[in-house]
């Protein structure tokens, strides 16, 4: 596989070259770039790949709905519907995509959530609704230059940052490093919880951020709490006969999860989004039925789960949170008060 992408390098270097003509056109204006008078905060990743949207903008969200109206963006991912559509209790993940979906059953009392492939259309759309939003949150837009964000927070994994890679299709990146400088905010994600101080430093050194940028570091924290079928803690599990089920794109760190709490689990793996298909539900109830216990249940996240609810009984899934490892009250300050700029 490295051999191959060091074959592909002069298309990495192709692909250098039109994503960053297609950069400096949005720069100067050859590329028409359209910005809002309310908050529009775009986050997202230079990479493929997961690299923890999901927990930040829940995080985003927490931190901003009960002082200001709330709306997140998504282009909804591998749903099968086309244009603007605002998530309500009729849709499935096949409608909207399984994140929007999750945001909205989450936080559905508190936010609005739309899907649209063509972000301006998007805002436009949620600013015209009956009780518009005060401020929009755009999910994975980092490269969507047609709306010009008031705030840009760029993601970047510990064990993957994208200082060390190149673009596809020798690397992962979907732009060159220097896409980093639009950021105001460098979120290092999944980093170890006890991330010392010193390494923060290292790695701060290694990203070299310029001098309106800030980069903080998060972790990832599970629910002790497991959701759906059964109320179940993570402690209930053990002795149980486990069936995971994972359609993301890095399920290490949960299977890493549930071996520190001695759970012992048989995993089946799909991949990042995958639309489980029918043969797909007869395979997972095959294995299911072949584990020997009569304590048994089946285990998926919480981004599966909106995609397999409804199709598999009993289900159970567990899910994540965004948690900042120092300096969580600095982020939090420095995204209301770009927040208040605007307003």
């Amino acid at each position: 596989m490295k051999l191959l992408r060091f074959l592909l390098f002069p298309f990495a270097v192709l692909y250098d070259v039109i994503t960053r003509v297609r950069n400096w056109f949005f720069n100067v204006g050859i590329l028409k770039s359209t910005s809002f008078d309310i908050p529009v905060i775009a986050v997202g990743n230079l990479s493929v790949g997961g690299t923890g949207k999901s927990p930040q903008i829940e995080y985003l969200i927490r931190l901003l709905k009960d002082d200001y109206k709330t709306a997140v963006l998504s282009r909804g991912y591998k749903r099968k519907t086309e244009g603007f559509k605002i998530v309500n209790d009729t849709h499935t993940a096949e409608d909207v995509g399984d994140e929007p979906l999750q945001f909205y059953k989450k936080f559905k009392k508190d936010i609005a959530v739309a899907v649209d492939a063509d972000r301006t259309n998007g805002v436009q759309q949620l600013l015209q609704h009956k009780n518009p939003p005060e401020v929009v949150l755009l999910d994975d837009a980092y490269q969507h230059r047609k709306v010009t964000a008031s705030s840009y927070i760029l993601l970047t994994k510990y064990n993957d940052l994208f200082v060390d890679d190149f673009v596809l299709p020798t690397g992962n990146l979907r732009e060159s490093r220097r896409g980093a400088k639009r950021a105001k905010v460098i979120v290092v994600t999944k980093c170890p919880e006890n991330l010392s101080k010193t390494e923060q430093e290292k790695i701060v050194r290694k990203i070299k951020p310029k001098s309106y940028q800030k980069v903080f570091f998060t972790t990832i924290v599970y629910d002790e709490n497991l959701k759906g079928t059964k109320e179940l803690t993570i402690d209930d599990l053990q002795g149980k006969e486990v069936l995971l089920v994972t359609g993301i794109a890095n399920p290490t760190p949960l299977l890493n999860f549930l071996k520190e709490k001695e759970v012992s689990y048989k995993h089946l793996n799909f991949p990042d989004h995958h639309n489980f298909t029918n043969q797909d539900i007869t395979t997972i109830k095959k294995n299911f039925d072949e584990l020997q216990s009569q304590q048994k249940i089946i285990l998926t996240t919480e981004k599966d789960y909106m995609r397999l609810e409804g199709k598999i009984d009993p289900l159970n899934y567990i899910s994540i949170k965004s948690h900042f490892i120092s300096e969580e009250k600095a982020f939090n300050s420095l995204v209301l008060n770009e927040i208040k700029k605007v307003n």
